[in-house]
């Protein structure tokens, strides 16, 4: 089950708010999983950010001091709200309060986005592969949603790994919604392949990212060629342990990690909100 809250719940006026430096009100929230949720945020008018970029975001800790962590900007540029997807950590020092914010409610902002995981710095291809696990598809939310994704590349694979079922449901909805969108569902068409897997409960797809990658299994099952240089690009966002073990592999096909300031075959977020927020 998941849980959905909207502006028309509960009256946020009558809730107390204390002031917060680069205050932004929660406008929305759903609570996916037991360990999983997403909201939305007004956008500050002075905030411009490209797709897949993250922010600075969080609350205030006992000691009325800023408690903030890095968060990948899940709408896209074009969003006149900001969205985010997140885990829940009981003992993490700002999930366990995050995970309790309501319509109305006040979260920190703060207006100056950064990240790696931009279209500007790879080089042109042809196919785009978006490699995540958990809320590590935060970044690719937005860049499946940006126009520049479509009309850049000829395919788009979405690559997104979860213990459960019930975890990949943000991605699913987000990707089966896509089609349909008035904006962008022409330029997605066909272009954009969608391969969920679960390392845990039964399902469809199985096995981890690396493991369908290393194995060929997912270029069979989507007939696809496997990755090369001159062809495929790529963007990595999960664990450290997963940044790693995936970066040794798209190296074995010959594609080179790039930045901002020197875009490769592919790129990895290195300011993934894990387990510990």
């Amino acid at each position: 089950m998941t849980e959905m809250v909207q502006m028309n719940s509960p009256d946020p006026s009558l809730r107390v708010k204390p002031h917060l430096p680069d205050a932004q009100t929660v406008t929305f929230v759903r609570h996916w999983t037991e360990r999983l949720f997403s909201f939305r945020v007004t956008r500050p008018q002075s905030l411009r950010f490209r797709s897949g970029e993250f922010v600075m975001i969080g609350l205030m800790d006992d000691a009325g001091k800023p408690l903030l962590r890095a968060y990948s900007i899940a709408s896209p540029s074009w969003d006149e709200e900001l969205e985010f997807y997140s885990i829940k950590v009981p003992d993490g020092p700002l999930t366990s309060r995050l995970q309790h914010i309501q319509v109305g409610d006040e979260i920190i902002l703060r207006p100056k986005p950064v990240g790696t995981l931009v279209l500007d710095a790879l080089l042109p291809g042809n196919r785009l592969w978006f490699l995540a696990t958990g809320t590590g598809i935060a970044p690719f939310a937005s860049l499946m949603r940006d126009p520049e994704t479509y009309e850049k590349f000829d395919q788009v694979i979405m690559m997104h790994t979860c213990r459960e079922v019930a975890e990949l449901e943000y991605g699913r909805q987000l990707v089966e919604s896509l089609k349909d969108d008035p904006l962008i569902g022409e330029l997605v068409g066909d272009k954009l392949l969608y391969y969920p897997t679960t390392t845990r409960e039964p399902f469809h797809h199985m096995g981890r990212v690396t493991d369908n990658l290393s194995s060929g299994k997912v270029f069979a099952d989507l007939g696809l060629p496997p990755m090369d240089a001159e062809h495929d690009r790529a963007m990595i966002c999960g664990s450290l342990a997963f940044n790693i073990d995936v970066k040794a592999i798209l190296e074995g096909f010959g594609l080179r990690e790039g930045a901002n300031s020197e875009p490769m075959e592919f790129v990895v977020e290195k300011a993934f909100v894990g387990d510990g927020i």
